[in-house]
């Protein structure tokens, strides 16, 4: 009995690998539709930072302020205390003032004053003329300051003690009043110091004296 012939199995199929040029391979895209806005956001913020940093520092320095007064020197001249009759006393003090005016506009002064006291009673006060001070200035001014027969009637145990150590605190107060002039604008001013003077009156000098604003 004859076999059938067996015949061979057919060879695989080939399929052709693709190419890789076939394939583009593209990054993942980030949304940027937001970055110029955040962009206007940040520049829009340093530049309200610039503004408001440059008017501050205009603020400061066109704002008005009052000057400062110091006194330099003071030098008494004569003390002198008269019992009949009654209790009076001569002051004659030389007072150096410095004015200094510290802004950008000018400044005219239309008095300057200055008192003189014992512990705490005014003796009196001497007002002086008028004058000015250039932008980022300073003037001085002497001032002599005199008083003479000055009734001293609620203090007169204190003073004649003061007299027997040798020793008469007095107490100067100092005032400018004027004002700062730009343009057509005009700004009040005004100004005080004061002092605590410690006078030696054997040898007719200044002990001490203790300035403050």
């Amino acid at each position: 009995m004859a076999t059938p012939n067996s015949q061979p199995p057919p060879p695989p199929q080939y399929i052709p690998l693709l190419s890789d040029q076939n394939y583009v391979v593209s990054p993942a895209s980030l949304p940027h539709s937001h970055l110029p806005r955040r962009r206007r956001t940040i520049c829009l913020g340093i530049t309200l930072l610039l503004v408001l940093a440059a008017a501050s520092c205009s603020a400061f320095l066109f704002w008005p302020s009052d000057p400062s007064l110091k006194i330099v020197r003071l030098r008494l001249n004569r003390v002198q205390v008269h019992t009949r009759p009654h209790v009076a006393i001569d002051v004659s003090m030389l007072v150096t003032i410095k004015v200094r005016n510290g802004d950008v506009y000018r400044m005219d002064y239309d008095a300057l004053e200055v008192a003189v006291g014992y512990r705490g009673r005014s003796l009196g006060h001497v007002t002086f003329q008028r004058g000015h001070v250039r932008a980022f200035g300073s003037s001085y001014m002497e001032a002599e300051v005199e008083f003479n027969g000055v009734g001293v009637f609620s203090d007169v145990v204190l003073l004649l003690e003061d007299l027997a150590k040798g020793k008469v605190p007095f107490d100067t107060v100092t005032e400018v009043h004027g004002r700062l002039g730009f343009l057509f604008f005009e700004f009040p001013l005004q100004a005080r110091v004061s002092c605590e003077v410690m006078v030696n009156t054997v040898n007719q000098t200044i002990l001490r004296h203790n300035c403050y604003e």
